[in-house]
């Protein structure tokens, strides 16, 4: 006797059971794959999804290696980028971002504790320069290495690291996380000379590299020209962040006033806390609401106990006080001055209002085009003279956005236009994809699940040391927090199209290889599409 079975499970293809679709259907349904908005808000270009994936499953060598496909520094990255990531995560509109940059970091250390490493590609026989060893030069230097290509990295500076070791204090990126994500270039090939002032970019090209990639950062602060009294103590932000990593840090004093809304503006504030100041406000001429610092940065300044100022910019400093103005918003949202002054003591101002390039080594570059402080560049990097790269801060490219990275993101832009030059190909650009966005998700088949959260130092601890404020995910919350993602806009193989086919008209392709239809005897009734928990099934029209 047959095994009675229910009518869903007997409805084989190709049985008795199954009608053929014939010619009457309209519409069809098909796999998509979209661009999740954590990816396209990424300016390394990460494939973000990609190696939650893998991170998910508890494979994180994979989830690793998947993050070093764009970004080299994964233990920096997840300490010092501010995440534009979450903040487009589509997560946000059911409860909390996934938390991507707790992930990354938990990886970047697991990376490092077990040694993974890169191999170089072949050898091409190729050399180029980099000048500058932050975190854009870092980038070019690693991905040009793993094509194959000779590379050495010149700084001009005792210590490797840029910007990452000179302007970011080590409370939020300590020092040997820096060391040790260079060491795996180094391991990889890449050649480091340091105290080696590069003045002129067409004398390398001279001494037989085939390129160069230029990335010198903004190291130098913009001065002001605030009017002072001969015995006003005024410093520059970066001049105090630099001196305190080189072991010569400045007396600032008791009362401190920095002067500007960036997040080297907080780093200066918090770094004079640290330093002994027991009062530090942060002077910002226009409002909250535009500042250019990050949230997560100014609230952490506020909890140390640094205070905001609003509306005020400094007019003048002398000895022991300094003059502010009060500004107000006229009609169109401008900061304009008030004429209304009043003193604050200050024994030292510290000026955090911007850094600037210096380019002098490009001088004799007749091709490149420098501007307003900046290098004019292609969607490349490249300049008016192929074989010369500019990226990072130095790049006129998103410079209204200067973050370690976006200028992880151009090196990698930089070195693939190299590759391309050196092949005689056309450089590479990212497909566009369809956007995944929210309306095309099924939030109900997705567990209410709340944000890990890092640890992090007690405020009362914090003002007298330089140890890591924020901590480390364990590999339970890494594991959870990975978990969270939705898989906007890509199949993760939950077999629900699987399932609630009614003609059973979806294939299961095997672990990893997803599904396909079989239009045979797909009658285009869209509930797969509809019943999609990701927005990975599109209805189009059926073909004539």
């Amino acid at each position: 006797m047959t095994e009675r079975r229910p009518f869903a499970i007997t409805l084989d293809v190709g049985s008795s059971l199954a009608n053929l679709t014939g010619t009457w259907r309209t519409e069809r349904p098909v796999y998509v794959h979209r661009l999740p908005p954590c990816s396209a808000a990424c300016p390394a270009g990460e494939d973000i999804q990609g190696w939650l994936y893998h991170a998910e499953e508890g494979d994180y060598e994979s989830a690793w290696r998947a993050i070093m496909e764009r970004n080299p520094l994964p233990a920096i990255m997840g300490r010092a980028c501010f995440h534009p990531c979450e903040s487009a995560c589509n997560r946000v509109q059911v409860d909390e971002a996934v938390g991507v940059n707790a992930v990354e970091r938990f990886l970047g250390d697991l990376g490092l504790e077990r040694g993974w490493r890169i191999e170089p590609g072949p050898d091409t026989g190729r050399r180029v320069a980099v000048v500058g060893s932050g975190p854009g030069g870092l980038s070019a230097a690693y991905h040009l290495r793993r094509r194959g290509h000779a590379v050495v990295v010149f700084e001009a500076q005792a210590d490797l690291g840029g910007m990452m070791r000179y302007g970011i204090p080590a409370y939020r990126l300590p020092r040997d996380v820096v060391d040790a994500e260079v060491a795996r270039l180094a391991e990889m090939g890449v050649r480091f000379e340091v105290n080696h002032w590069v003045d002129d970019v067409n004398a390398l090209l001279a001494q037989g590299f085939d390129a160069v990639v230029v990335a010198v950062g903004a190291q130098r602060g913009r001065d002001p020209g605030i009017p002072a009294g001969d015995a006003a103590r005024i410093l520059d932000a970066v001049g105090v962040l630099r001196s305190l990593e080189e072991g010569d840090p400045p007396s600032l004093g008791r009362r401190v006033i920095v002067y500007g809304g960036g997040d080297t503006a907080m780093d200066a504030a918090r770094t004079a806390t640290r330093l002994g100041a027991t009062e530090t406000v942060v002077v910002y001429r226009r409002t909250r609401d535009v500042m250019p610092a990050h949230d997560e940065e100014v609230l952490d300044a506020e909890a140390e106990g640094v205070q905001m100022r609003w509306l005020s910019t400094i007019s003048r400093s002398d000895e022991g006080r300094a003059v502010i103005e009060i500004m107000t918003l006229d009609d169109e949202g401008r900061a304009v001055g008030t004429g209304q002054f009043e003193e604050m003591e200050a024994d030292t101002v510290v000026l955090a209002l911007g850094q600037e390039a210096d380019l002098s080594l490009l001088d004799s570059a007749a091709q490149v085009h420098v501007s307003d402080g900046v290098v004019h560049c292609d969607e490349h990097q490249r300049t008016g003279d192929p074989r010369i790269i500019v990226v990072g801060d130095a790049s006129a490219n998103g410079a209204d956005s200067r973050t370690l990275t976006r200028a992880i993101g151009q090196g990698r832009l930089g070195a693939d236009a190299i590759d391309a030059l050196f092949e005689g190909r056309e450089a590479q650009v990212d497909s566009p994809r369809a956007p995944a966005s929210f309306d095309r998700l099924n939030t109900w088949y997705y567990s209410d699940a709340e944000r890990t959260v890092r640890p992090r130092l007690e405020v009362a601890r914090r003002r007298d040391t330089f140890s890591e404020v924020v901590g480390g995910l364990s590999v339970d919350d890494a594991l959870f927090e990975a978990r969270r993602c939705m898989s906007c806009g890509n199949c993760f193989e939950c077999d629900n199209c699987f399932g609630v086919c009614p003609d059973n008209a979806v294939i299961k392709l095997g672990a990893g290889e997803g599904y396909a239809f079989n239009y045979d005897y797909c009658k285009g009734c869209g509930i797969c599409v509809a019943e999609c928990p990701c927005g990975a099934i599109d209805l189009v029209p059926e073909p004539r």
